[in-house]
């Protein structure tokens, strides 16, 4: 035991925990970013949600109600000493000391898992299966417990996937994924393509407002006239816009995008000239959105080539989509400039957002991997190991 100097006029007496030899390792300092320290210190003495995800083959990840964090270890140049309060007024236990500092940064999630996990377990017409004939407040038999195995259910996915709550409901939106009964199932292109025109159809003839029209209204049509179940049904009006018990505010661009993308997979190998592309897509929304059916909302979907030989010559368009691409940014720009040896710098920025938090992180990116040229035409991009 040692005495240190005053304080206060009162010496303080430091000792080392008899068991500090076997709490060795027990504590971890963890350095909070600004955003995370200030909801620690505004939640008014609530509990808080974070978890540390990630399996062995992983490296683990903060996640909190809302986003999603990388761990990395720093090592210390001094150790620093953990103490708490002894049995005495003046004495301070020294439990631990450490030599390392966890530091968290903000990161993507890595929902990208979810395409594997859910691997032959869409949802299409006519592959509706057993369990998705149940109804939620009905009690499963054991049989139908066992047609369920397999599947990845939505507590699976949390407790598994590493990203916040708040970001794996996001990523089941932006991905299409319905939840029926506790599981998880994506559901097929083509299929949210009818629904979505069937949809848009019945707003027409049903002479309902886009912005306040009728869930039940809608629900009960597509059921009757065509067999899609209500809660299918009304999570994909969720996905394109808001709902609550009553009305479907729908998101125009959003439905539009969907559908331009399910008429345009079908010109992976072979382009599509982009006038009967536009006609194709204008007429698959209706008179009502077809003016508002612009190329911009498939940005990051398609390449566009020229056909010199027409004449005058015209655009091409080629599937493309940046959510197959690879997400480790090296293996990311191989693919881009495999596809294309330069790129302008307004056509690369959509194929790269989904692996920057921000545009910041994007130029940092193109910085790293790419090699900007200036021309009078505009500033093109170019794979570094290009000589």
């Amino acid at each position: 035991m040692a005495e240190s100097l005053p304080h206060g006029g009162q010496p303080i007496q430091l000792a080392f925990s008899p068991t500090s030899a076997k709490e060795s390792g027990n504590f971890r300092l963890l350095e909070l970013p600004p955003d995370l320290l200030k909801s620690i210190e505004s939640n008014n003495g609530s509990p808080l949600t974070w978890a540390i995800k990630g399996d062995p083959t992983e490296d683990a990840v903060l996640c909190t109600d809302d986003k999603t964090y990388s761990i990395r270890s720093i090592s210390l140049s001094n150790s620093v000493l953990i103490a708490g309060p002894g049995e005495a007024q003046d004495q301070i236990i020294i439990q631990d000391t450490n030599r390392e500092l966890l530091q968290v940064a903000p990161v993507l999630p890595k929902v990208h898992r979810l395409a594997g996990l859910l691997r032959g377990r869409e949802y299409d017409e006519g592959r509706e299966d057993l369990d998705d004939d149940m109804h939620d407040d009905e009690q499963a038999t054991q049989s139908q417990q066992q047609a369920k195995k397999g599947y990845l259910t939505y507590a699976q996915a949390l407790t598994g996937i590493q990203a916040s709550e708040a970001e794996l409901t996001k990523a089941l939106k932006d991905r299409r994924i319905l939840l029926l009964n506790g599981t998880l199932r994506p559901i097929a292109a083509s299929y949210l393509s009818t629904i979505l025109e069937l949809l848009l159809n019945s707003l027409v003839s049903l002479q309902q407002k886009h912005d306040s029209a009728s869930v039940k209204l809608l629900a009960d049509t597509l059921q009757d006239d065509h067999d899609i179940r209500p809660q299918v049904t009304k999570q994909v009006m969720g996905w394109f816009g808001d709902v609550d018990e009553r009305q479907w505010k729908m998101e125009i661009p959003s439905v539009l995008k969907q559908v331009g993308i399910g008429i345009l997979k079908s010109y992976r190998h072979d382009p599509i000239d982009e006038k009967e592309f536009l006609d194709k897509w204008r007429n698959a929304v209706g008179d009502t959105f077809a003016s508002q059916a612009d190329l911009s909302l498939l940005s990051g979907n398609y390449l566009v080539s020229t056909k010199p030989q027409s004449h005058p010559p015209s655009n091409q368009l080629t599937y493309f989509p940046s959510s197959e691409l690879p997400l480790e940014p090296l293996a990311r720009f191989s693919d881009l400039f495999l596809t294309r040896s330069r790129w302008k710098a307004e056509e690369i920025a959509p194929f790269l957002d989904d692996i920057a938090i921000d545009r910041k992180e994007r130029d940092k990116l193109l910085l790293k991997y790419a090699r900007a040229l200036t021309t009078p035409g505009g500033t093109y991009y170019t794979s570094r190991t290009i000589k």
